[in-house]
């Protein structure tokens, strides 16, 4: 009598043996789940690389300077005099005497995203001349840097490649003045790439904001700086200010859009899911009926019906992970690094992003296919399990 594995291995082997017998419905099996994996890998690497994005923008040593109780600099504003205190404060970077810091304004311009007519919002910021310097990764990769004082713009390199537009050389009438993009820049792949940057002093006319700005950006001389600094603006009485860290500031703006995308994306996967299922029990129920015989005539020979649940289940997760594998890797090869722009409705401007296909993320697709493999093959398992061998033989 042959062991327990050795019968598993055994019906194993002969089912997929004769899988060519059942081709059609195999396939279709496959074809299935791996549409499931690719859509939900494709919808979830949105949110990934949205997150990705945000997150990225800022290190420990780049800090943004707020009105207090604001959620955004959108909703922050204060004075030159704040400004200059906020510049002055301990633990800022500083090169030849000079703070590292930018104080900047921020307003919305409409710009159409390439391919449509629609308008989409896009940051227009007005930054200090150390504003590179306050980022780190910030570099010129066409053309060259605005003049101080001018009407002149530089752009994102995502905003240039996602609005209507923003090459080098082009005009734009935003506000009272007439701007010229005279640069592109690149900042790491971050939130900033999606912006546009003028001299803070030429934006501020334009559009009738006085001597203001929304916030400071500054550079710390170290990340062990962060609590000196906090530490004496939020204990300074001429100033009302909260103090965040970039990379904090910008992961909290992420995370609305990004669970939604996730909440979105695991409702179409399971409602996919589960067509996928149906048409695993669909092919393995055929499998079962069309071996009803087989079956009957190894359970006679004293096979169990352990090694013929077992047989039926490898049969359909090896279909699904065939699907699995495939539908991750279309979405991998598609989908990652793919351009895209959405609104970030928690500031309702414009984000440029890449789509990001990670690891994680494959091999969450490639769980999800054997989860449905799994659920897909279990009940004609059983049931081929539990065919009476006497009535089964009959058909002989």
């Amino acid at each position: 009598m042959f062991s327990w594995i050795s019968q598993v291995f055994m019906v194993s082997w002969f089912n997929l043996r004769n899988l060519k017998e059942r081709l059609g419905t195999s396939l279709s099996t496959v074809v299935g789940v791996a549409g499931v994996v690719l859509v939900f890998v494709a919808v979830l690497s949105i949110a990934n690389g949205f997150r990705t994005t945000m997150s990225s923008t800022g290190d420990e040593k780049t800090v943004i300077v707020m009105r207090s109780g604001a959620t955004d600099e959108m909703s922050s504003g204060f004075g030159n005099d704040t400004a200059k205190i906020i510049g002055d404060a301990p633990g800022i970077l500083r090169k030849d005497g000079i703070a590292v810091s930018s104080a900047e304004l921020y307003v919305i311009v409409d710009v159409p995203k390439i391919g449509t007519d629609t308008p989409a919002n896009v940051p227009l910021r007005g930054v200090s001349a150390t504003a590179p310097e306050v980022r780190g990764t910030f570099e010129i990769v066409e053309g060259r840097m605005f003049e101080p004082g001018k009407n002149e713009i530089i752009v994102g390199s995502a905003a240039s490649t996602q609005f209507v537009g923003l090459e080098v050389g082009a005009d734009h009438r935003w506000g009272e003045n007439t701007w010229r993009v005279v640069g592109i820049f690149d900042n790491g792949g971050t939130v900033e790439d999606s912006e546009i940057w003028a001299d803070v002093k030429v934006l501020q006319p334009a559009y009738r904001r006085g001597n203001s700005y929304q916030s400071v950006h500054v550079r710390l001389e170290s990340a062990d700086a962060y609590d000196a600094f906090k530490d004496a603006l939020t204990t300074d009485p001429r100033v009302n200010v909260k103090i965040e860290k970039k990379s904090d500031y910008h992961s909290g703006q992420s995370t609305f859009l990004s669970a939604t995308i996730l909440v979105l994306g695991l409702v179409i996967g399971v409602l996919m899911g589960f067509g996928a299922v149906f048409g695993a029990l669909n092919t393995m129920y055929t499998a079962v009926s069309t071996r009803t015989r087989e079956i009957a005539t190894l359970r006679a020979l004293g096979f169990g019906a352990g090694p013929v649940v077992i047989s039926v289940l490898v049969e359909s997760l090896m279909l699904a992970t065939l699907g699995g594998l495939i539908g991750s890797g279309l979405a991998y090869f598609v989908f990652n690094g793919f351009q895209a722009a959405t609104l970030n409705w928690q500031t309702f401007s414009q984000v440029a992003f890449a789509f990001a296909v990670t690891p994680p993320l494959l091999i969450g697709g490639l769980v999800y296919a054997v989860a449905m493999g799994f659920v897909g093959g279990l009940f004609p398992a059983i049931r081929a399990a539990r065919l009476p061998v006497a009535t089964a033989l009959r058909e002989l």
